[in-house]
């Protein structure tokens, strides 16, 4: 499902499906080494997926929801639960409550969802519910309404360790 959140329109799969998500990587055309972050509904869902000291979690409190994508370690739970290719090996899970209705109504309702970009891997955001079906056309199903995505990304904000830090995307 091509979903609007508060920065960019995402790729909404069931993150504790693994064909979902593995389908939505071969729809993306993504390797599997790539991890793909989550989007929640509420600060409350966070804790049970993710490690958070002190520091994080007055992070969580002020900042979400909001364009920042948390990298967390992910908890025991999230390692059992979430596809691997949400989990898997990495150190961390990147961990989103995006600041638009439609999007946590989704995570709402499904539970945790993936928050990838809605774009083919490598090429540019998409902008628009039209721009996205030009490139998976009737692949996947299609949510849109206001307000529209800012059209930056997420800013990463490591909180592994005892102080939240932004950090550079890749």
């Amino acid at each position: 499902m091509v979903y609007p959140t508060d920065t960019l329109y995402g790729i909404a799969a069931d993150a504790t499906n693994f064909e979902a998500v593995e389908a939505l990587i071969r729809l993306k055309g993504r390797t599997g080494s790539q991890p793909i972050s989550i989007a929640v509904s509420s600060t409350e869902e966070i804790e049970p997926l993710a490690e958070l000291g002190e520091e994080a979690r007055s992070y969580v409190r002020t900042h979400l929801p909001g364009p920042y994508t948390l990298l967390a370690r992910p908890s025991a739970r999230a390692r059992r639960e979430l596809a691997a290719a949400v989990v898997g090996d990495n150190p961390t899970i990147g961990i989103r409550i995006p600041d638009h209705p439609l999007a946590r109504e989704l995570a709402r309702v499904v539970g945790p969802i993936t928050a990838t970009s809605a774009n083919p891997h490598g090429s540019p955001p998409v902008r628009s519910v039209d721009e996205a079906r030009t490139h998976f056309r009737n692949s996947v199903g299609y949510l849109d309404g206001s307000p529209r995505p800012s059209g930056n990304p997420s800013t990463l904000v490591d909180v592994t360790g005892p102080i939240p830090r932004p950090r550079s995307r890749l």
